[in-house]
């Protein structure tokens, strides 16, 4: 089960491709709004959560995703069980996708120190420690980051080498005609 985390003000794309990308691959996705069933999004686009933070579990849980968007990565970082959510995954080997500006949660949690990986341009400062590279998305252990909205294909790309394989992945490229 993969979880994606959807506060007030999530970037759109940043969710929904990696949320349709790994369903397609047969994954069970859940949405989960932070404060509620239905969470509008940056561009004013309202989305009804399968379930909200109160209804999580830890078990059977594969990966959580933080979508960037403003003031959608500030609300997430203010969510304690978010933070309950990323301190498991990171004490129990549990893969953690984040995209633009939801990978400073990450930095700011002190758990990219010596890791490679990518934000959206500004917010390196709170990487906190990483090798900031000049990627699309990046995966480092079991830590993924991707730059923002233009790469959602990118980081969902990395989502799914990293949950089933490489394989998966270029066939699920070439079905929905991607070129990388």
């Amino acid at each position: 089960m993969i979880y994606v985390f959807l506060a007030e003000g999530f970037e759109e794309t940043e969710a929904i491709t990696p949320i349709d990308m790994l369903r397609r691959c047969g994954k069970e996705v859940i949405t989960v709004g932070i404060g509620g069933k239905v969470i509008t999004g940056a561009h004013n686009i309202p989305v009804t959560c399968d379930i909200t933070e109160n209804e999580t579990v830890f078990d059977g849980l594969e990966m959580i995703i933080l979508p960037g968007g403003t003031p959608g990565t500030k609300n997430l970082a203010a969510n304690k069980r978010v933070s309950e959510m990323i301190h498991y995954c990171t004490g129990n080997d549990i893969y953690i996708g984040a995209i633009c500006a939801a990978p400073s949660i990450l930095g700011n949690m002190g758990l990219l120190n010596g890791k490679k990986a990518v934000c959206y341009p500004g917010f390196e400062n709170a990487l906190a420690g990483a090798q900031v590279l000049d990627s699309p998305a990046v995966t480092d252990g079991k830590i993924i980051t991707a730059r923002g909205a233009g790469t959602a294909l990118e980081f969902s790309y990395e989502l799914i080498c990293a949950l089933i394989d490489k394989t998966t992945a270029e066939k699920l490229a070439g079905s929905i005609i991607w070129t990388k």
